[in-house]
């Protein structure tokens, strides 16, 4: 990921972001008590900012968490961030945690104030050889808690398998639980076989994915109909394709899993359709 832009956002003031400083009793900092939210945008434009606006205020209520900002002062806030760092296509980063407390103490104190904190990137497009050799993915146990629909803070295991993953050579860890797919580490998945687009329900287990919603929308677009069905993991091996979709990688084919060519080992035709069809939505929810 390219470096944070020079501007960043905390508790509502666009300051510098080399001079963002946040208590160390910050309950964010000591608990991981604290949800977030990453949002693309394209030429200073967020793509589906609502659905991320209404994700963020969903995590914020299962952490019995007030949201600190109405809708319209998050987009004026998000709009502010995004001018401030030159426009164009960036990532935006954004995290609320329940607030700085006098000491350590599991229970949250009441009357304290949310910290908000966000900060933005360059978003770089893949190069023509980066999509056309795809992505590897390596299969581990999914060793996240049981409330992964929860955008939480806490992300250790996801960095502990996403570790493991790059050290087996991998771009991504396929997460599997109970036998079957669940996600990527950090990213929904989606596969391909005999024609027929398959990808997990959604669950406690999983993250209510904005750009899994997008990759729905593109496939009706294109007349293909998506299955939605646990996958058991005995099936991913003789998957015609497999992406994974995320908010700074879109869909970006996998076409290698865990050493072995996905397929023929190339991006396949859906994928490819699928791809094309993405840039062309960002463009009519994005462009001028």
């Amino acid at each position: 990921m390219p470096d944070a832009l020079p501007t960043a956002l905390l508790d509502g003031e666009l300051i510098a972001t080399s001079d963002a400083r946040v208590s160390p009793l910050d309950r964010g900092f000591l608990f991981a008590d604290a949800v977030y939210e990453v949002v693309p945008c394209y030429g200073g434009r967020p793509l589906r900012l609502d659905a991320h606006l209404e994700r963020l205020a969903a995590s914020l209520e299962a952490l019995g968490l007030g949201n600190p900002y109405p809708a319209e002062r998050w987009r004026e806030l998000l709009a502010g961030l995004i001018e401030a760092n030159g426009s164009g296509d960036l990532g935006v980063y954004l995290q609320v945690t329940r607030g700085t407390g006098k000491g350590r103490d599991f229970l949250p104190p009441s009357g304290i104030e949310p910290t908000v904190f966000g900060f933005a990137w360059r978003l770089t497009p893949p190069t023509t050889g980066q999509l056309e050799r795809g992505l590897a993915g390596v299969t581990l146990e999914d060793i996240r808690w049981l409330r992964c629909d929860i955008k939480s803070t806490a992300l250790l295991a996801a960095v502990m398998l996403r570790r493991e993953a790059a050290e087996k050579g991998g771009d991504e860890a396929i997460l599997l639980r109970d036998g079957h797919l669940a996600e990527g580490s950090s990213s929904a998945v989606f596969t391909v076989r005999d024609g027929k687009i398959v990808t997990p329900p959604a669950s406690r287990e999983r993250l209510p994915s904005i750009t899994r919603q997008v990759v729905g929308d593109v496939l009706d677009a294109l007349d293909l109909p998506l299955e939605e069905r646990e996958i058991p993991a005995s099936e991913l091996a003789g998957m015609d394709e497999i992406w994974i979709a995320s908010a700074t990688r879109e869909a970006f084919a996998v076409t290698r899993l865990d050493g072995k060519p996905v397929g023929d080992g190339r991006p396949g035709p859906v994928w490819k359709r699928v791809y094309d069809e993405f840039q062309a939505l960002k463009q009519r929810e994005c462009g001028e």
